[in-house]
């Protein structure tokens, strides 16, 4: 005899207990046994063209490195320190402050580097470095937002998010954009976040390095218990939906506890740092306790491009929100923070390469914006976003090129100028994907990450 199809409040009552064998039965009958497999929203699409990249490590250095500290040196700013700026900033007069750090030629290439990265320095001819990079925010929320995001309101999706709806991801066991940050972000999730794009594209981020998934292996129950009571969970969900056809959270709340499901099989694994050796670690600076912190974010990051996922997005979140922004105490700042993340990143590049990974990974290096040639107080710098540093690596760009440059005491992008609309634009082209074709309906438009600008730097290319 054959058990009449429940209606919605019976299927409630009976698996709203814990989902037991009868209310299983009940509810899926043979599907009970054997679930249909679910179309993830992330399966693997073809790009607009051959990509040259086809995974993408963003190293975010949340607060704004000085551009005349780090990768864009001036001597003539050096040489007029202490004197009135010719330059007023927001209106204020200030003096020039030279950098207290020596820039040094590395590589065959010749790229000048500051002495805050010595090991980065090393790799100075797979970098292509960005000098004249212009954004449009002189503050850190609206600033961050457009770096991540190409808006400066938090309305829009997110780079990742953009990523893994054009090309979905190449493992369906793992999600397809991690964000992987220690500390608290300034406007939070927004940075990682899907806004109106489907939400199974936002980025499942990570904060606890010692336990990055929690609750990925279930002791109360075994695989078949657990794939029962996931048919059961989707046959409600999808009942629900029934009527809410455009309701993208449900869709993504459906994928995810079967994306769950599946990782925990390959999830242990990828996360699992203490299967490299030591050789692997130590080059990554876990074994000093200064680098420990972004080694593993580094070497995590590695172990997740290489098992299939499309984008993973690393903030250097140590000590607050913004750890490098220097308003004060300049020289403490920096040093700190570049001695933090230099041998981590080098290690992730050196690893990369060695891995044969580089060749078709983007790593991209900055932060939301640059700092000011003038001096704030006797030893800070302020925000400055009309002419700083970004570098690329990897991914189907040239190496040991210094493209664009700033004025020369570091106040302007004269040259190369690279807005914030052309980096994405050129992320996405690496990766095969037309930005003005990278569309999403909403509201009424069609909403792109490069809202009506954005031009592919085709000059860094390879």
């Amino acid at each position: 005899m054959s058990v009449p199809p429940p209606n919605r409040r019976q299927l409630l009552q009976r698996t709203g207990a814990g989902f037991g064998s009868l209310a299983l039965t009940a509810l899926l009958g043979d599907e009970a046994r054997a679930a249909s497999p679910v179309v993830s929203t992330l399966a693997p699409r073809e790009p607009h063209f051959k990509p040259r990249a086809r995974r993408v490590i963003f190293l975010f250095m949340p607060g704004g490195p000085s551009q005349v500290d780090t990768f864009d040196p001036k001597p003539e700013l050096t040489k007029q320190h202490g004197k009135p700026s010719p330059k007023l900033y927001l209106g204020q007069k200030r003096n020039l402050l030279a950098s207290p750090w020596r820039f040094q030629k590395y590589g065959q290439s010749g790229l000048e580097v500051s002495e805050l990265f010595p090991h980065v320095a090393g790799c100075v001819d797979q970098l292509c470095v960005l000098r004249g990079m212009v954004a449009d925010d002189v503050n850190h929320p609206g600033g961050c937002l457009q770096m991540n995001t190409g808006e400066r309101v938090a309305t829009r999706p997110s780079l990742g998010s953009w990523v893994t709806y054009g090309l979905g991801t190449e493992n369906q066991n793992l999600p397809g954009f991690i964000a992987i940050g220690p500390g608290p972000l300034i406007e939070g999730g927004r940075q990682y976040g899907a806004a109106f794009l489907p939400a199974a594209h936002q980025g499942t981020f990570v904060s606890d390095l010692t336990n990055p998934i929690r609750n990925l292996k279930n002791d109360q129950v075994g695989p078949d218990r657990q794939r029962r009571e996931l048919a059961a969970l989707r046959r409600l969900n999808e009942m629900h939906g029934a009527d809410r056809p455009e309701d993208s959270a449900l869709s993504a709340r459906i994928e995810s506890f079967e994306l769950a499901y599946r990782m925990q099989v390959q999830a242990p694994d990828a996360f699992d740092l203490t299967r490299e050796p030591d050789r692997v670690q130590s080059l990554y600076g876990i074994d000093r306790k200064e680098t420990a912190t972004f080694g593993r974010q580094c070497l995590l990051a590695r172990r997740l491009v290489e098992r299939g996922v499309r984008f993973v997005q690393l903030y250097h979140t140590t000590g607050g929100f913004q750890p490098w922004d220097q308003h004060s105490d300049l020289k403490g700042g920096h040093t700190k923070n570049a001695l933090a993340t230099d041998r981590p990143i080098a290690g992730l590049l050196h690893d990369l390469r060695a891995r044969g990974l580089l060749e078709d990974t983007l790593v991209i290096w900055g932060g939301e914006f640059g700092r000011t040639p003038a001096a704030e107080g006797t030893n800070g710098r302020d925000h400055h976003p009309y002419g700083f540093t970004m570098w690329l690596a990897g991914g189907g760009v040239r190496g040991g090129l210094a493209h664009g440059e700033t004025d020369e005491f570091g106040w302007d992008a004269v040259q190369g100028r690279v807005h914030v609309h052309d980096l994405h634009a050129t992320i996405l082209h690496l990766l095969g994907l037309d930005h003005e074709k990278l569309t999403y309906r909403h509201s009424g438009r069609d909403f792109r990450l490069t809202d009506v600008g954005g031009v592919v730097v085709k000059s860094i290319l390879t």
